[in-house]
């Protein structure tokens, strides 16, 4: 296997950086530690993130130079602020250490860098940080959210709507890649604020096709939304394939694009 693929930043030396392939990839992976209901740990995204990471390495070309950042495992979570052992930094802070990163990435001589995101809170800083790197270093700054590639007829219609946080997704996700990790005398499957709404016609749910700003607790009193009793790990290992092959592409199509 080639030195390169997946390479680790942190086990560089700053002499390596000098005779990397000027096409070379970086990857930051962008999870969260916050709450996740009974059933799940608060390091559910940051664990998937890197389980999918792991996924995806076994599709890649073995000669394509990517170099795995060290993850960024705390960001912005202030909608789950309400339940204990939540960590979140200030919208603020988190940009700014976003933007850290891709300034720390540039300054190695790397212009190609890939967000690769599992959670949904971190979507707005990454809006914001890839605009900046682009502006100020040149960069070409791809954002990959995994949450946004399931296949529609792969869960419920319901569950593809509203189960949002520890829902049947990222249960069967952690069922695969860390069921040492996941209660199962907890799951549960609490019917969500959205999914009244959306019952009812509404064109206004949390994510629906007019959406409102939410705070956990609003779509059920235990901050979680989805059916974690429809989870499998057979589900999750599905996923976790699928999603390593697309964001295998996506890295790909980083490398080979003309910049």
């Amino acid at each position: 296997m080639s030195e390169f693929r997946f390479r680790a930043w942190q086990a560089m030396t700053s002499a390596d950086f000098a005779v990397l392939p000027e096409q070379s990839v970086a990857i930051l992976a962008l999870g969260a530690t916050e709450q996740h209901g009974k059933h799940l740990p608060l390091s559910t995204d940051s664990d998937i993130a890197a389980g999918l990471l792991d996924a995806t390495a076994g599709y890649l070309p073995e000669t394509m130079p990517l170099l795995r950042l060290p993850p960024m495992a705390v960001a912005a979570s202030d909608e789950h602020l309400a339940f204990p052992g939540t960590l979140s930094l200030p919208v603020h802070a988190a940009t700014a250490t976003l933007e850290a990163y891709g300034d720390a990435v540039a300054r190695a001589g790397i212009q190609r860098l890939v967000l690769f995101n599992a959670h949904g809170g971190n979507e707005a800083i990454m809006d914001i940080a890839a605009l900046a790197l682009r502006r100020r270093h040149g960069m070409l700054v791809v954002k990959a959210h995994y949450m946004h590639w399931t296949p529609q007829d792969w869960l419920p219609a319901l569950e593809n709507h509203h189960g949002l946080h520890g829902g049947m997704l990222e249960t069967s996700l952690m069922l695969h890649l860390a069921p040492d990790k996941v209660r199962t005398t907890e799951l549960s499957s609490p019917h969500s604020y959205g999914e009244t709404l959306e019952t009812q016609g509404r064109l206004v749910w949390p994510e629906g096709e007019a959406s409102f700003a939410w705070l956990a607790e609003d779509l059920h009193p235990e901050g979680i939304a989805g059916h974690a009793c429809l989870a499998s790990a057979e589900l999750g290992k599905r996923l976790t394939h699928h999603y390593a092959q697309r964001l295998c592409r996506i890295l790909t199509d980083t490398h080979d694009m003309a910049w």
